[in-house]
């Protein structure tokens, strides 16, 4: 296998094996020349090879691109389970003076991607990342932990909406690869995620809004949630609140859903063979509650931001194209004002919950017997 650079032609691989023979998803892979150069030379005393050093352009590199986004042993979060041992091992665990924060998911060998709303200041001081742990109490065998060298907050982050809820953190030194630490793939620049594209969110947050813990030992919780179109979701938690910055995601029957302790952690999708971050956990109005999807930063917002800092070892970045569709409702004909029910094409969920909130605040219906998050919860961010 050769490639031409300038007027030469450079050998860069050896036909090996594959599987199958032109699949979908299935590349051939070759023996890698570079690696054999003092090999070939020290068998070839007179008349050397020439050996010339090929550098290609482009934003990827082609020993760590492919691998991102794999989790070779992956066949509470409210409403969630168990994740196994190795099943997302980009997840990391942030820790602020001994104590777990927040999440964060493994973008290359020493950058990880989390929350901005997760750090009152760029201060490094007492912030420790732990990878390929499982459980919160007692042993991890396949872990490994990092100090924190650097952490980079998005600049035009706004606490009061959390807007651009997005940062980075140098580790204070490269992690070695294993089939328990292995960085996501990230959805790039121009990405689309339709209305009910399957999701899946981990961590190690509040089983419930009532403070509840998880249980002993604390295992990594994962659950599986459907991407909300960003109409209907500015429709359920109210016009102008969700940026064209985040997604969101969420079982509209309530039930399933991030919650405490899961900011920063990775929100992830399958395409083909591996597994692309669409979302950072950030902020919900309560957790799991009905018809108030949970909403995350949208990652492919930020490709050009994440690749200004990090200058080698680019994290992968792979364009998401998914299934499904996306809601179709008018965003000024969700705000809590009776639509005129002339329009078929207006969704009467509107104008029923601004009537429910009507008769609770006027006093006809007790509180519990509709949902009013907007009103006695709040918007909260998912840190503890």
């Amino acid at each position: 296998m050769v490639s031409k650079q300038g007027s030469v032609w450079v050998q860069s691989g050896i036909v090996s094996f594959g599987i199958g023979c032109a699949r979908p998803n299935l590349p051939g892979v070759y023996s890698r020349v570079s690696r054999y150069e003092s090999w070939i030379n020290s068998h070839i005393s007179t008349d050397k090879p020439g050996f010339v050093e090929f550098i290609s352009s482009g934003s990827d590199t082609d020993s760590d691109y492919t691998f991102c986004g794999t989790s070779p042993i992956n066949n509470k979060i409210v409403g969630g389970e168990d994740a196994s041992p190795g099943s997302w091992p980009w997840q990391v665990s942030l820790h602020k003076s001994g104590r777990h924060a927040c999440g964060g998911s493994l973008i290359n060998r020493e950058w990880v991607m989390s929350a901005a709303h997760c750090f009152s200041s760029t201060s490094t001081n007492r912030w420790q990342v732990f990878l390929g742990r499982q459980n919160q109490e007692g042993k991890n065998p396949n872990e490994v932990s990092r100090t924190v060298d650097r952490i980079i907050l998005y600049p035009s982050y706004e606490s009061n909406t959390d807007n651009n809820d997005i940062a980075l953190l140098r580790l204070s030194s490269p992690v070695q690869f294993t089939d328990y630490i292995r960085p996501v793939c990230l959805a790039a620049s121009g990405s689309v995620f339709n209305n009910g594209t399957v999701s899946w969110v981990t961590g190690w947050g509040l089983c419930s809004l009532f403070s509840v813990p998880l249980p002993p030992p604390q295992t990594l919780q994962e659950v599986e949630v459907p991407v909300v179109g960003n109409r209907q979701c500015n429709c359920l938690l109210g016009v102008g609140r969700v940026t064209d910055n985040m997604i969101c995601a969420g079982a509209l029957a309530g039930g399933k859903d991030s919650c405490q302790g899961d900011s920063g952690g990775p929100m992830v999708s399958k395409q083909g063979s591996i597994w692309i971050q669409s979302g950072i956990v950030s902020f919900g109005f309560g957790c799991a509650r009905p018809n108030l999807p949970g909403v995350y930063s949208r990652v492919s917002r930020y490709e050009s931001w994440i690749n200004s800092h990090i200058s080698t070892d680019k994290p992968g970045f792979v364009k998401f194209i998914s299934k499904g569709w996306q809601l179709a409702v008018s965003i000024t004909s969700c705000n809590r004002k009776c639509p005129n029910f002339l329009n078929l094409f207006v969704p009467l969920f509107c104008c029923i919950h601004y009537l429910q909130v009507s008769a609770v605040m006027l006093g006809l219906l007790p509180i519990g017997v509709v949902e009013v998050v907007h009103y006695c919860i709040g918007q909260a961010d998912r840190q503890v």
